[in-house]
């Protein structure tokens, strides 16, 4: 497969990346063994980029690619997680959001744990829009601050974000110093937003993961899992779509997935599946041409929803968290050290949310 630079982190991703949300069950429950297959799939095939999160499954999906790993030539495969969204074991979508210095570095020695590996090519700040924003600027200031701290002493590579509001990333990429960017749900046929960054992105030498080419479950014959926010109409433009595709003998999982993975200027797109099946079709999907005039006519079908701004942050109140509970700090260890206050608590408010 086609590899590609990642901007300034010096990493020659392939054109395809895996995406192990899927590994957490985080769209349908998974078969264990089948999900491990998938890895091994991919990485036969020659995706050399594989992204996780503590997040996705309540760390799930990172103790399923650690075993799926096991016994891998590190030098095989680069390796991401992220840092600063964890749910809560059992309740799926009940996050806490921690970006303090001192939870980062702590998820970090987890996540190399469950994952087997003592050095991770890239680390993703995640989800810091969620809860209604109040934790955002905890996470671009202690939270990244943090990043680079580890980058410095070596235990990672890279410092990226995984976020989904355009405002952010305009801010982050003008005003924050990071090398790479997971934009999620902005390059697929339903959205095309990710173009409004990437001039900044070549300038600044900073390297774009497209996530989502599949529009977070909407562009599938299967649609989105409950969580995802599209109201009942918005669901309805999908359904058209796909119907659209199959009157023409084309999957809208097909499309979505070569017009997400083919533009010349994304170096790689990440997928996330717990089949193997699914992920050698993927791959052959990928390799073959898109049909330029499907495409012309599927979003015209998807007008009504193109650029539509997903409210993926669903914020309802939840019982607090008890302090100090395994994982998470209490007041005195929150302090921030740089601003000489408080920083937000992350077990104040549990979000119902979908992943990214």
């Amino acid at each position: 497969m086609k590899q590609n630079l990642l901007g300034k982190t010096g990493l020659r991703v392939s054109s395809l990346s895996f995406g192990a949300s899927s590994l957490g069950g985080v769209f349908a429950q998974i078969n264990e063994t089948e999900g491990i297959r998938a890895v091994h799939v991919a990485l036969d095939l020659g995706i050399n980029y594989f992204d996780v999160s503590p997040a996705y499954g309540a760390t799930r999906a990172e103790t399923v690619l650690g075993r799926a790993l096991k016994g891998i030539a590190r030098d095989r495969y680069y390796l991401s997680t992220k840092v600063g969204k964890y749910t809560q074991a059992g309740s799926y979508g009940i996050d806490t959001l921690d970006y303090s210095r001192a939870r980062i570095r702590a998820s970090l020695d987890e996540s190399a744990t469950r994952l087997g590996t003592d050095y991770f090519d890239l680390i993703h700040i995640h989800d810091i829009e969620y809860q209604g924003r109040r934790h955002t600027e905890w996470a671009l200031s202690e939270g990244l601050s943090a990043l680079h701290e580890l980058k410095r002493e070596g235990r990672i590579g890279a410092v990226s974000a995984g976020i989904y509001p355009m405002d952010l990333w305009h801010r982050i990429l003008n005003d924050y110093e990071v090398d790479a960017a997971l934009v999620h749900n902005h390059y697929c046929l339903n959205d095309n937003r990710l173009l409004e960054l990437l001039p900044l992105a070549r300038q600044k030498n900073i390297g774009i993961i497209n996530g989502s080419p599949f529009g977070s479950g909407l562009l599938t014959e299967h649609g989105p899992a409950d969580w995802h926010p599209a109201t009942a109409a918005e669901r309805k433009v999908f359904r058209d779509a796909e119907s659209f595709c199959q009157e023409q003998g084309v999957p809208i999982s097909k499309l979505a997935l070569q017009f997400a993975s083919q533009h010349a200027g994304l170096p790689t797109t990440l997928f996330s599946s717990a089949s193997p099946e699914s992920v050698r079709r993927n791959v052959q999907w990928h390799e073959e041409p898109l049909n330029l005039a499907l495409l012309d006519a599927v979003q015209r079908v998807l007008a009504p929803v193109m650029n539509k701004q997903w409210d993926y942050d669903l914020t309802i109140d939840k019982p607090t968290p008890r302090a100090n509970a395994p994982g998470l700090m209490s007041p005195v260890e929150h302090q921030s050290h740089e601003h000489g206050a408080l920083a937000p608590l992350g077990q104040e408010r549990a979000t119902l949310s979908g992943p990214s």
